[in-house]
């Protein structure tokens, strides 16, 4: 478990962040009759976070060194 800290901890971080993010950003600024596809918000969160846990596992791999 020791090992995928960075992994668990850089996905956490990109998919909240990115949801806060749109929610902040996008969410109040769109009218509510717009609609969105959720669906499509949520992919884009997870490939966020994914991209942020491989950073994460890098992260982590530098400072073990």
């Amino acid at each position: 478990m020791k090992n995928r800290t960075g992994l668990i901890i850089g996905f956490i971080v990109g998919l909240v962040g990115f949801l806060l993010m749109f929610k902040m950003f996008v969410l109040e600024r769109i009218p509510p009759e717009d609609e969105l596809a959720p669906g499509a918000v949520v992919v884009v969160g997870i490939f966020a976070g994914v991209l942020f846990a491989f950073i994460g596992r890098f992260v982590q791999g530098r400072l073990e060194k």
